[in-house]
């Protein structure tokens, strides 16, 4: 499949102000939101840290943790499924549908489910699926992708959604959010009443009580999962935490770092058919476990630490390269910083190369970060392989001149005869440089890259310490 350009998109959406706008007012709201609510945690920001090292120890006992969570679920009458790939998560819930001959399912947020394809491969079985959060809502009526991980409709104006309501759901034109949201949950309303399935993902998992948490601001994820007769989920395999201490620390962080809330709006526990098999809700709860990738990361310990994301989209709250760009020029369901790091290890880092490379390596991304990930590291380390090949991660080099290039400045360098030759054949040969004073503007062959947006300093016709010594 080709993937559309990075820095076309990029481009088009700096030159975009209503995108710019959205942008502004998201990162303002929600980023600079959180970093003050963390003061009012008890713990403080130090929270962070102690959620690193509950992560991280987590990561390490992962095959453990998920089996007795598979254990502890199945015990309450529900039922556990794992995953290698993509493909066969779809499969799963393609046979639980022909199970209970669905025809129609109704879906909360799921970022899961857009990495592994879900609704097309539902659609393609013939079986309807409808977006029952807002913001998913809207991108699906307009055959759209999310812009980002917990506000997925962010760069779209009260006005498009008027007009696209307008043509999709018949109702008289208006900008007006509430007028909006009532038609929005009145054509829902009857979806969740005919929907056989509900498919949901999973914000956290608690293997000590066998409950998934799915975490929302409108409640629609808990119709999703109440109304129809059979609930699955999907989960990240990473998701998980041990016992219910650990899950309230996450379930602080992820509301906090996400909304900047104390708690968000909506909060469910789902699992089994608990005792006696008596529930209200739903009559067969599935658990899809994936891991598409994971297992790979989780053997790397460079990468590792990646697993440790709760994916709540702090990172891109605050990150400046995302709130020029946004979320589609990513072309994956997870952009910004933590975007630049999963998908390339998740889908090929050749094939999204450009995702790593585009990020400013400011260090904005960890500071927000509620669990203190190192992404700056994990960018650098990703253009590294990019720089010298990998055959582990079936890396190979990128740019073949740069590399070239690098290998020459290495031999220059270590040899001062040389290098002297160099300096003295770069002061005569940029006399035919376009520039300015003591810039040149525009290098040529592949420094024309480099002064693309920026100029380069001229060559001093002396050393620096032969400089000193005159």
């Amino acid at each position: 499949m080709n993937i559309p350009s990075y820095n076309r998109q990029s481009r088009n959406a700096i030159a975009d102000p209503v995108l710019h706008a959205a942008l502004v007012n998201l990162q303002e709201r929600l980023g600079k939101g959180a970093a003050r609510g963390y003061m009012d945690f008890p713990e403080g920001p130090d929270i962070r840290l102690k959620a690193h090292d509950i992560r991280m120890e987590t990561i390490a006992n992962l095959d453990v943790i998920l089996e007795t969570l598979a254990d502890t679920i199945c015990n309450s009458g529900g039922h556990v499924h794992f995953a290698l790939d993509a493909q066969a998560a779809v499969a799963h819930c393609l046979d639980i549908a022909r199970k209970h001959e669905v025809t129609m399912a109704v879906k909360g947020k799921s970022m899961l489910s857009e990495e592994i394809g879900l609704n097309n491969a539902l659609a393609a079985a013939g079986i309807k699926t409808v977006e029952t959060d807002l913001g998913e809502y809207i991108i699906q009526l307009a055959g759209e992708t999310p812009s980002h991980i917990i506000a997925p409709a962010i760069h779209k104006t009260r006005q498009q959604v008027g007009r696209l309501f307008q043509e999709k759901l018949g109702i008289p034109y208006s900008e007006d959010p509430p007028t909006l949201t009532l038609a929005a949950r009145k054509a829902l309303r009857e979806n969740f009443l005919k929907a056989d399935m509900g498919i949901s993902g999973c914000n956290l998992a608690c293997a000590e009580t066998g409950h998934i948490t799915t975490v929302s601001n409108e409640g629609n994820i808990r119709m999703s999962t109440t109304l129809p007769k059979v609930h699955v989920a999907f989960m990240g395999m990473e998701r998980v935490v041990a016992d219910l201490k650990d899950h309230e620390t996450f379930f602080r962080l992820l509301s906090m770092s996400g909304a900047a809330q104390a708690m968000a709006g909506y909060v469910s526990y789902r699992g089994g058919l608990g005792a006696g098999g008596q529930m209200a809700g739903p009559r067969e709860f599935h658990l899809i476990i994936v891991d598409n990738g994971r297992s790979k990361i989780l053997a790397d310990p460079d990468f590792r630490e990646m697993l440790c994301c709760i994916r709540c989209g702090g990172c891109l709250n605050i990150c400046p390269v995302y709130g020029e760009i946004g979320g589609h020029a990513y072309n994956s369901p997870y952009s910004g910083p933590v975007g630049a790091v999963v998908t390339p290890l998740l889908k090929g880092i050749n094939r999204h190369a450009d995702l790593c490379q585009g990020e400013s390596l400011c260090g904005a991304c960890m500071d927000a970060c509620p669990v203190n990930i190192d992404i700056p590291r994990m960018l650098l380390l990703l253009r590294q392989k990019l720089a010298e090949g990998d055959k582990t991660w079936n890396v190979t080099v990128k740019n073949r001149l740069e590399q070239a290039a690098f290998a020459v400045w290495s031999i220059l360098i270590r040899n001062p005869h040389l290098y002297d030759l160099f300096l003295k054949s770069a002061f005569v040969g940029q006399k035919f440089l376009p520039g300015k004073k003591q810039m040149i503007s525009r290098l040529p062959f592949a420094g024309n890259g480099w002064t693309h947006s920026r100029d380069f300093k001229r060559f001093a016709e002396k050393r620096f310490m032969d400089r000193i010594k005159s």
